[in-house]
C-alpha cells in the first residue's frame, strides 16, 4: 500500500517494521489501554505483531491503519486512519475509522485533524459509502471526536463485557473541511 495522506500538520503513511518502538512506547502504556480492555502490551514483539497485522490489512483489502508523523519534527504521534474490521461486530464486517495515540500527545487536534483526512479518503479516493466506528461510552475524548468529525450516534452494543457506543457516517458532506 502507497497510500501518503497530508494534512496542515500531519503526515499519514504506510506502518512498517521500524515502528515497532513507537508502537511499543504508546500500547505499553496503561493510560493508553484504559478503554481498550485495560491490557497494555509487555514486549515489542507484541507491537510486531501489531504491525503484522496492519501489514496483512495493507495485502488483504488495500487498506489499513497510517503512522501519523508531525510534519515539523518527523516524530511519529501514533495511527489513524482506516480499516477493514471483521471481528468487533459479530454480526457484520465493516469499514472502521479509529486513532491512537502517545499519551504525550492527546489534546492537541491530532486525531481530529488525521481522522478527518482518512474519513475525506475513504469518501473521495476509496469511493466507500458508510464509515463507522466504534467507542466504549466511558471514553468521552474519544466519543466526542467521532460526533466531531461527523459521525452519527446509531445506538449502543457490548463487547468483551464492555458497553460501546456505535458511529455511522454515510454522507462525506458532514465531514468537515
Amino acid at each position: 500500500m502507497n497510500t501518503i495522506i497530508e494534512t496542515k500538520r500531519l503526515i499519514l503513511r504506510p506502518v512498517s517494521m521500524a515502528d515497532a518502538q513507537d508502537f511499543y512506547e504508546m500500547d505499553s502504556n496503561p493510560n493508553v489501554h484504559k478503554y481498550l480492555g485495560n491490557n497494555p502490551i509487555k514486549t515489542i514483539g507484541q507491537s510486531k505483531l501489531w504491525i503484522e497485522d496492519i501489514l496483512e490489512q495493507y495485502q488483504e483489502f488495500n487498506i489499513g491503519r497510517l503512522a501519523v508523523i508531525k510534519k515539523d519534527t518527523n516524530e511519529f504521534l501514533g495511527w489513524s486512519g482506516l480499516k477493514y474490521e471483521r471481528q468487533l461486530r459479530e454480526e457484520f464486517n465493516y469499514y472502521d475509522i479509529g486513532y491512537r495515540f502517545k499519551e504525550k500527545h492527546w489534546g492537541n487536534g491530532y486525531a481530529t485533524e488525521s481522522a478527518i483526512a482518512s474519513l475525506q479518503f475513504g469518501f473521495n479516493d476509496l469511493k466507500l459509502k458508510k464509515i463507522c466506528a466504534a467507542a466504549d461510552v466511558n471514553h468521552t475524548a474519544s466519543n466526542h471526536i467521532l460526533k466531531k468529525i461527523g459521525l452519527q450516534h446509531s445506538g449502543t452494543f457490548t463487547y468483551e463485557n464492555e458497553r460501546c457506543n456505535w458511529y455511522v457516517i454515510t454522507d462525506p458532506s458532514l465531514t468537515l473541511p
